[in-house]
């Protein structure tokens, strides 16, 4: 048996990937295109400066956002990859009123992210399709799942780097 990650690495990388700045900032990049440069406040409103500034340096950290020249920030290929993580995420989470019936798409993600994260965390690539059946609504939101723990799986194993940083405490 062998390990993809262990529980600090995923636990590590979701951290990250769960920031409810960080999903705002790559959906709203990849849903509507780049964000013109001094137009990032304008565009996020319902986000502090602090949050915006360190959505921003934390995904050009990570590669996942560059400035283009005459565009304005846009999303690199591993960004991209990980909006559509994040889309499949929330599909399967409003697909199976998960956690709820009404919930914010940021936070969809981050649930979902949360229960993806006991099923790959030191568990064994062929026993990464088992999650507690307490935990999910049926066998078809299980099967469901399957999409974006296989996105995440991907995400993280082209971007090792993540899953082997410490989470920066968030800027009060």
């Amino acid at each position: 048996m062998t390990t993809l990650f262990t529980t600090a690495e995923v636990r590590n990388a979701v951290e990250l990937l769960a920031s409810r700045s960080l999903i705002r900032l790559v959906t709203e990049i990849d849903d509507n295109g780049a964000i013109p440069p001094r137009r990032l406040a304008a565009t996020l409103p319902d986000l502090a400066s602090h949050e915006l500034r360190r959505a921003t340096e934390t995904a050009r950290t990570h590669g996942l956002v560059r400035t283009a020249p005459g565009m304005g920030l846009v999303l690199t290929d591993s960004g991209s990859e990980l909006a559509d993580l994040y889309d499949a995420a929330a599909r399967w989470s409003r697909r199976h009123a998960y956690p709820s019936r009404v919930c914010e798409f940021s936070n969809r993600v981050r649930h979902v992210l949360d229960l993806l994260t006991s099923s790959l965390a030191a568990e064994s690539a062929d026993s990464l399709v088992r999650l507690s059946a307490a935990r999910l609504p049926s066998a078809e939101a299980e099967e469901g799942l399957a999409r974006p723990r296989t996105l995440l799986i991907r995400w993280l194993t082209g971007n090792p780097q993540v899953t082997r940083l410490s989470v920066p405490e968030p800027v009060a």
